[in-house]
């Protein structure tokens, strides 16, 4: 071997070498520039792999810090919305008894008998013999002259329910994703007003702040009105700020183990909780002591502690109103099965929003024909004379959290890139014209990240062209 070709092969291999390290280095951005971010197809149009993470749509905010509403300006907010706002209840403003012709005022708005047809989980339509039977149960009948008002604190998820009933029924055979029969949930620790039993005394006719339907009599403990007020004031509080928490299993409480607590909840922390006392059967120092209503044999209210571990995502303040905040709590629930009227243990798209801005402690109403046209919010109304131009030139205006409604859906805005407006929803699913122009409807059944300029109602109308509303949480 030429003792001169040595030295010559190894400064070639050193340079190939080099060449190689600065080719991988700029794959991964360690060469100064960063990489460029991954555009995995999605078979969602208009959505690649970083329009799922919350945090590029915070790097495009100018100033997502900024606080949008203090905490004194939210307690306004929420204030404005008891006094203007006929879709949400004011407990502490309810009579202390309602007329029969008020509670069969209340109930019927409610547990109208359907008129069209229903059919069950096998496919089987609803006879009218069962519909008959249901509305018998409504018990109103029985109602006396004067009811008197009682009070309580749901003790589990409850769900709410248009009659007192578990079955569930759907508008046509094998479609059981939407329970007619479903309307919302309650959850631990939220305060109700009972002003009505069912004929079979299973369920109760109740008002919540947002909602009043029939819930599982089982899930709610009755107590004083001023019990109820005292454990509802009762502070410091701890709020959860993940798209869920569970408290920790125990075998001692099966009331209070493994319950699942949702978005924005607060509950009384018991902050002096002895630090060597253990809390069913566990030392508390890994965990928040809590305290939780549970319901007696006799359906009386008992409060007990239960633990939330540190670990869970959980605050002992309301977080800042701020963009950057709104974004990171509704990329939370990304990916969650979608659950009409809060079935499946999840949400649906009022819910969602709901639950996210809850989280700031900010109110909203229940439903999205309440949400859309709430006189509480920063209303943007837009009717059949509103030409495109100006739906899009507001849509071009819109800033992050704000609320898009078209009939029967909500949309909260997570950014612009170019002249599209990119939304975060919960939703069944979506329709758009295909490359050939033809219609595709994706069943996304979560919540899910969407551009609207290509979303379809129908095969003539757009999202663009049937938003009734825009609503925003702002000043």
């Amino acid at each position: 071997m030429d003792m001169h070709a040595r030295p010559a092969r190894a400064v070639l291999y050193r340079a190939a070498r080099l060449l190689v390290l600065l080719a991988l280095a700029s794959a991964t951005g360690l060469a100064g520039t960063p990489a460029e971010p991954a555009r995995s197809p999605t078979a969602v149009p208009g959505v690649h792999d970083q329009h799922l993470d919350p945090q590029y749509w915070i790097q495009r905010q100018a100033d997502a810090d900024r606080v949008i509403l203090d905490e004194q300006a939210i307690a306004g907010q929420n204030r404005r919305l008891l006094e203007q706002d006929a879709s949400v209840h004011d407990l502490s403003a309810l009579p202390s008894q309602f007329s029969a012709t008020e509670v069969r005022d209340w109930v019927g708005k409610l547990s109208a008998r359907p008129s069209r047809g229903l059919y069950d989980e096998a496919g089987q339509a609803v006879a009218g013999k069962e519909l008959d039977t249901l509305v018998a149960n409504l018990g109103l009948e029985a109602v006396p002259a004067q009811v008197p008002a009682r009070h309580g604190l749901v003790v589990r998820r409850a769900d709410l329910r248009t009659f007192p009933t578990r079955l569930r029924v759907f508008n046509e055979p094998g479609n059981t994703d939407i329970d007619r029969f479903q309307e919302s949930a309650l959850f631990p620790g939220m305060p109700v007003v009972v002003i009505h039993r069912s004929g079979d005394g299973q369920w109760l006719f109740v008002i919540s702040a947002q909602y009043a339907a029939w819930v599982e009599q089982s899930a709610v403990a009755q107590a004083p009105a001023e019990q109820v007020r005292a454990y509802m004031q009762r502070s410091p509080r701890l709020i959860v700020t993940g798209a869920t928490a569970r408290t920790v299993h125990n075998p001692q409480r099966r009331e209070v183990s493994d319950l699942q607590l949702e978005m924005g909840i607060d509950l009384p922390l018991l902050a002096q909780w002895p630090p060597d006392e253990l809390v069913n059967g566990q030392h508390p120092y890994t965990s928040y002591v809590v305290q939780l209503p549970v319901r007696r044999d006799d359906g009386s209210l008992a409060l007990v502690p239960a633990l939330v571990p540190r670990s869970a995502d959980v605050a002992t303040r309301y977080l800042d109103l701020t963009p950057a905040n709104l974004l990171r709590q509704s990329f939370k629930f990304l990916g969650e099965r979608y659950g009409w009227g809060h079935s499946y243990g999840t949400r649906d798209c009022s819910g969602f929003v709901s639950e996210v801005y809850r989280s700031f402690g900010v109110q909203l109403p229940r439903n999205t024909s309440a949400q859309a046209v709430s006189p509480a919010l920063n209303r943007i109304a837009f009717d059949a004379d509103t030409d495109r131009a100006t739906r899009l030139e507001v849509l071009r205006s819109l800033q992050v959290g704000d609320l898009v409604y078209i009939p029967g859906h909500v949309m909260m805005v997570i950014g612009h890139e170019g002249q599209e407006t990119y939304l975060i929803h919960d939703t069944a699913g979506i329709s758009y014209r295909g490359e050939e122009g033809q219609m595709v409807r994706a069943r996304l059944n979560s919540v899910a990240v969407t551009p609207l300029l290509p979303l379809m109602l129908n095969e003539e109308d757009s999202y663009v062209d049937r938003i009734t509303n825009i609503q925003r949480i702002r000043p």
